[in-house]
């Protein structure tokens, strides 16, 4: 990278295998850094929407449509809502869609998988250096360069600019940035794997069941390949803080006593332990500053109301690199030169977060959230809202007019 500015990416999930595959397309080199080697797993619920298939069209990648195809991936068309009464909104991610002839919008994968597939294409790039097994124990800036770096591995880097991707308890964030996030703003999330879940859907349509118990939280179930499925729950951090929840007990109580779910679980077998991680919800105020962008969860891009995560992890990578490819010629990586990131994230996705958050809040209120369930079904302007925010990252202009949220209230 003689001559080049030096780009680092810490962390090689979706969000940083995107902005260095990005890079790469455009000739600009990176480097990506791991704590781990891959393949390994990612605590999430591996649902993929119509956003991660759009970035990879965007990505020019041939054949990406293999990987759905394979059979460690589901196709999925669409999501099955739930009130507190067990009421169902089944909201397809294209209408009239036909199963059978059609590459479905979304599909479900194990996060061993995807992540690994998306680091098969990084490797295959010459532009990309990849070092796994490597944790980040110290940051400091100097001037306009970042130094970082683990001792005891005796590794160590410079930097111009870090594309911080390491997940929700961004070290990168920690260290270099001049504020912190919210804490009401994060939620835990639980998943576990099984096998013999009764009634997943045919057509791999996700399962979002809002419980009482859980408000404003969700438990789900998400249909895999080869009879598997995807289950856990999400509850905000706060109050499982205040309220001295323990999720665990509190996901197995709902497995083997909820009246929904007791029968479907009855001979479900339990085939990878529970695992527990942290949800940023909603984005952070600030997503840039000196020498450092957030990307993905490090910037907490996660849906407040449908958990969708992979998608804005990898469309925040594609914005990043965009960005980059106008400033790496200057080298002028300040604050005030990448706050246009926060700009250009928030413009293509403030609108979806804000209403989701406003759909999270309605949660908190299980007669008015039915209420609005039992509206949407019959009401297809709402349901195609609720579609468009899974599979569409441009059709967003009528979230922004009050006249929409008047008529699906008070219209037929």
């Amino acid at each position: 990278m003689q001559g080049q500015a030096k780009i680092h990416i810490i962390g090689a999930g979706p969000a940083g295998a995107s902005a260095a595959l990005f890079l790469a397309k455009h000739g600009i080199a990176s480097v990506i850094i791991d704590k781990a080697s891959f393949p390994r797993d990612k605590v999430c619920g591996d649902a993929c929407s119509g956003k991660v298939a759009w970035v990879l069209k965007k990505l020019d990648i041939p054949n990406w449509q293999e990987f759905i195809s394979k059979n460690d991936s589901l196709a999925s068309w669409g999501v099955k809502f739930y009130g507190t009464k067990n009421n169902e909104l089944r909201v397809p991610f294209k209408l009239n869609y036909k199963a059978e002839a059609e590459l479905a919008p979304g599909f479900i994968a194990k996060r061993i998988d995807f992540d690994n597939y998306l680091i098969s294409l990084v490797k295959k790039e010459s532009l990309i250096e990849l070092v796994e097994n490597c944790s980040i124990s110290y940051f400091r800036r100097e001037g306009k360069t970042v130094f970082f770096g683990n001792d005891k591995l005796n590794k160590h880097f410079q930097s111009d600019i870090i594309l911080a991707a390491d997940g929700a308890y961004s070290y990168a964030a920690k260290c270099l940035m001049s504020s912190s996030p919210l804490e009401e703003n994060n939620a835990l999330g639980l998943r576990a794997y099984y096998k013999g879940v009764k009634g997943l859907d045919k057509d791999g349509f996700i399962e979002l069941h809002f419980l009482e118990e859980l408000l404003p939280g969700y438990f789900w179930i998400f249909p895999l390949a080869n009879g598997e499925a995807n289950v856990g729950l999400g509850m905000k951090s706060d109050l499982v803080k205040k309220k001295r929840i323990n999720l665990k007990e509190l996901f197995e109580k709902v497995v083997k006593e909820h009246p929904t779910f007791k029968d479907r679980f009855e001979h479900a077998e339990l085939i990878d332990p529970m695992k527990l991680h942290g949800l940023p919800l909603g984005g952070h105020k600030n997503i840039s500053d000196d020498n450092i962008l957030l990307l993905g969860d490090a910037a907490a891009l996660i849906d407040p109301f449908t958990g969708e995560g992979i998608g804005n992890a990898m469309i925040s990578g594609m914005l990043a690199a965009e960005l980059l490819i106008d400033l790496v010629p200057d080298r002028n990586f300040s604050k005030e030169a990448l706050v246009a990131y926060d700009k250009l994230v928030y413009r293509r996705l403030a609108n979806e977060l804000k209403l989701s958050k406003k759909m999270q809040d309605l949660t908190s209120y299980p007669w008015l959230f039915n209420f609005i369930v039992n509206k949407a079904r019959g009401n297809k302007e709402l349901r195609e809202t609720i579609s468009c925010m899974f599979e569409n990252v441009d059709l967003r202009k009528k979230l922004s007019n009050p006249l929409f949220y008047l008529r699906v209230l008070f219209g037929s």
